[in-house]
């Protein structure tokens, strides 16, 4: 819930702010500066909550920990990338294969009940994927439009 209060919340300000200061509504920036807020955001969460977010990896993956700060990284690179207009349709695409690499994660993480945030297995189980799935198609279909299709 908070990614997505984060991306609505700076996409909303992004917009009063260039449409007071620029005179117009810049839609694709806007959305672009939001989902680097929010991944940025996110990119926390892998530095900060490292052990629960390990927990929500399966066996049979190696280096969890370190797999953990890896996609922290990503995620930051990811942020970037959107600004830099020559890595921004890769950047998205590969954003986008992300997004979908991930959604295994989240759906583990949610039939072991994992509270990635307290490290425990007392989580939201699987009424959490109600809400993570369209979730997850959301930030694919964001990072398409205000990336790819609104360069």
């Amino acid at each position: 819930m908070k990614p997505l209060i984060i991306l609505i919340s700076v996409f909303i300000i992004s917009l009063l702010v260039n449409k007071i200061f620029k005179g117009n509504v810049k839609f694709a920036l806007s959305g672009r500066i939001a989902m680097s807020a929010m991944l940025l955001f996110t990119a926390i969460g892998h530095f900060a909550f490292t052990k629960g977010m390990s927990m929500m990896l399966p066996d049979f993956i190696p280096f969890k920990t370190e797999t953990v700060y890896l996609t922290g990284v990503i995620e930051i690179a990811a942020a970037i990338g959107l600004f830099i207009p020559n890595f921004r349709g890769v950047t998205a695409w590969l954003l986008i294969v992300f997004f979908i690499l991930i959604l295994p994660a989240n759906i583990f993480a949610a039939i072991n009940h994992i509270d990635y945030q307290k490290g425990t297995f007392d989580g939201h189980g699987l009424t959490y994927l109600w809400f993570r799935v369209p979730l997850q198609v959301l930030f694919i279909v964001w990072t398409y439009l205000s990336a790819i299709k609104g360069r």
